[in-house]
């Protein structure tokens, strides 16, 4: 009886055609996220080889140059994301570590105060030992295998 309501509550409902419409809705959002980034990194291009007729401004190339490579990153994160429909973690990781690096570098260890070296510190061991866990994390959790919880007895006795 149960199973029959489910089934249902769901054909009242539509639920797969409501999740596959957010999803495509959800995917027309990154895509503009992508096109958006794209053209800001096209700008920031253009603006770093402008900067470089004038006298060289050493801090300014090194602050281009990064942040063009933390776009190139987000983008190819956003990217996977359309591919595979799920964010990849270690990237996240690897962008948030060269962000906070970034920061350090710009406005040199010596013009930052102690205690915010200190949290940056922390800050970056922790990313250090996310980036080094999520392997060991995913080898132990490939071996737990979770049932798909949308797979019924009817649908498991058709495929048989």
């Amino acid at each position: 009886m149960p199973k029959r309501l489910i089934t249902e509550l769901n054909s009242w409902f539509q639920r797969d055609r409501i999740v596959s419409n957010l999803v495509i809705f959800q995917d027309i959002i990154v895509i503009s996220l992508c096109l958006g980034l794209f053209c800001v990194m096209l700008i920031r291009l253009v603006d770093m080889f402008f900067s470089l007729l004038h006298p060289l401004d050493l801090r300014q190339v090194t602050s281009d140059i990064l942040f063009i490579l933390i776009l190139v990153e987000l983008f190819r994160l956003l990217i996977d994301y359309l591919q595979e429909q799920q964010i990849s973690v270690v990237a996240a990781v690897e962008i948030t570590i060269v962000s906070a690096l970034r920061e350090v570098i710009l406005r040199g260890v010596l013009e930052i105060p102690r205690d915010q070296i200190f949290g940056i510190s922390v800050f970056l061991i922790v990313l250090g030992v996310i980036l080094i866990a999520i392997p060991w994390m995913s080898r132990f959790f490939d071996h737990v295998k979770i049932p798909h919880p949308e797979i019924t007895e009817d649908s498991t006795q058709l495929s048989s």
